[in-house]
């Protein structure tokens, strides 16, 4: 059964980067046609899609978020990772990761159960 799971420091100051890893058990993050995402949701409001790293290593990314978004992976850990620089207090929400064989909110199969992160001095 695949599993994911995120980690990573729960409080980030204003202006620096939040940094979290997604570590993905159960199958291999380069399995063909697979799709890993990051994804987050701020208090009281839905989930923002915010990007992707493909089974092949490509990133797309949300075009509101892109300016300040890196994913990456390390495929000897079966781990991808989310940077968002310079971040507000805007920036708190829970931050989920998700995959599958799609790239919608509906349609992705398997998410993490989420981390919150706040953003404050």
């Amino acid at each position: 059964q695949v599993q994911l799971q995120e980690s990573g420091p729960g409080l980030v100051k204003p202006s620096q980067t939040l940094s979290l890893t997604c570590t993905v058990s159960g199958d291999s993050i380069t399995t063909n046609y697979y799709y890993w995402s990051w994804i987050r949701q701020p208090p009281g409001k839905g989930l923002e899609w915010m990007g992707v790293i493909t089974y092949s290593g490509s990133t797309y990314y949300s075009p509101s978020l892109k300016s300040r978004t890196s994913i990456s992976r390390d495929t000897s850990k079966n781990q991808f990772t989310l940077q968002l620089s310079s971040v507000t207090p805007e920036d708190t929400a829970v931050y989920y990761c998700g995959g599958g064989v799609v790239v919608t909110d509906d349609g992705m199969a398997y998410w993490g159960k989420g981390t919150l992160v706040t953003v404050s001095s």
